[in-house]
Formats: C-alpha cells, sequence, structure tokens
C-alpha cells in the first residue's frame, strides 16, 4: 500500500513541476552552460571529475557538477563532496523528491545540458531531469516519458563506470553538427 502512494506521489510531482522548455540534440557548439550528475561512490568519482571539468575547458561550457550520496555516513565520517552541490539522502522527503533549495540550485543555472552520468534510473534523478529546463539532456538510461534526448547505454553483459560512460557520451557530442 505504501508503495502504490509513494508511486503516485512521484508521478504526480513529475507531472506538476514537468519542464515546459522544448528539447532536442543540440550541437556542442551551441552548448554554454551545463549540469552534470554523478555519483560519489564510484570508485574513478575524482577522474571522472576531472574529465568533466577537461570537457567543459575544452569547449568553453560554464558547468556545474551536481553530486548523489546516499550512503549512511557517521558522526565520524565527512562528506568529500561540497554540500551544496551534493544530494543527501536527508535532502530528499518520504517519497524521493529533492528538497527545494536543492532543485532551486539546478533551477537557478539555467542550463543548455543536463547530462546524468547515473546508472540506472532513481528517482531524485528522475526528478531532476525532468524539472530541468536544458534544452538537451543526455542520461545512461531512458526515464519515463522520454525525458532524455540522447541516451548512451551499457554494452549488454558490461556494467561500464561513470567514466567510461562519460568517454562514450562524449564521442557521441563530439560528433554532433
Amino acid at each position: 500500500m505504501l508503495d502504490a502512494l509513494k508511486d503516485f506521489c512521484r508521478r504526480r510531482s513529475l507531472l506538476r513541476h514537468a519542464s515546459a522548455v522544448p528539447t532536442g540534440i543540440v550541437p556542442v557548439a551551441e552548448l554554454h552552460s551545463a549540469v552534470v550528475f554523478m555519483d560519489v561512490e564510484d570508485p574513478e568519482f575524482d577522474a571522472c571529475k576531472r574529465d568533466i571539468q577537461a570537457f567543459f575547458r575544452h569547449y568553453g561550457i560554464k558547468g556545474e557538477i551536481f553530486f548523489f550520496d546516499f550512503r549512511k555516513i557517521s558522526a565520524g565520517e565527512r562528506l568529500i563532496t561540497s554540500i551544496t552541490t551534493t544530494v543527501l539522502r536527508k535532502d530528499l522527503n518520504w517519497f524521493g523528491k529533492p528538497s527545494r533549495e536543492k532543485v532551486k540550485l539546478l533551477l537557478n543555472g539555467r542550463p543548455d545540458l543536463f547530462l546524468s552520468l547515473l546508472p540506472g534510473a532513481p528517482f531524485p534523478l528522475a526528478y531532476m531531469a525532468t524539472t530541468s529546463d536544458a534544452r538537451f539532456k543526455v542520461g545512461r538510461e531512458q526515464l519515463a516519458g522520454g525525458t532524455f534526448d540522447l541516451v548512451v547505454k551499457d554494452p549488454s553483459g558490461k556494467a561500464l563506470s561513470q567514466r567510461e560512460a562519460l568517454q562514450a557520451i562524449i564521442t557521441y557530442l563530439d560528433k554532433i553538427q
């Protein structure tokens, strides 16, 4: 019963807050700002972050990197990313919707590119992607409603790291004229 209520609230929230901005494939030369979502728990997280920053510098894109960190952090542990750009478990409401502050950070930037390096499609990511006003949305797995304009899936039988997925996505982005 609780799962049905949770699903209902999630669908309703996505419908109510969905962006009305039309999206489509946009050449990299026309991208001036971007937002990237990645998982802090990936072992190559630091190297992937550097690759993203190098991609932004190469194309002159003003970019922001957001992190999902849903680990249980004990009192002795410290957060390894900025608290302002990290979505924590405590930033989610009971059905998984990110807090207003985190969503506001995303929406204030009005990025041209929304890029998700997260494998799968957790609800917080689906919410951020659906509410984003980005003109071009790229992900690793299509969300309900066809949110992403470009989906780069892992090859069958192999799970790519975020860094490997980023390299594949950059290869495709370079080819879009």
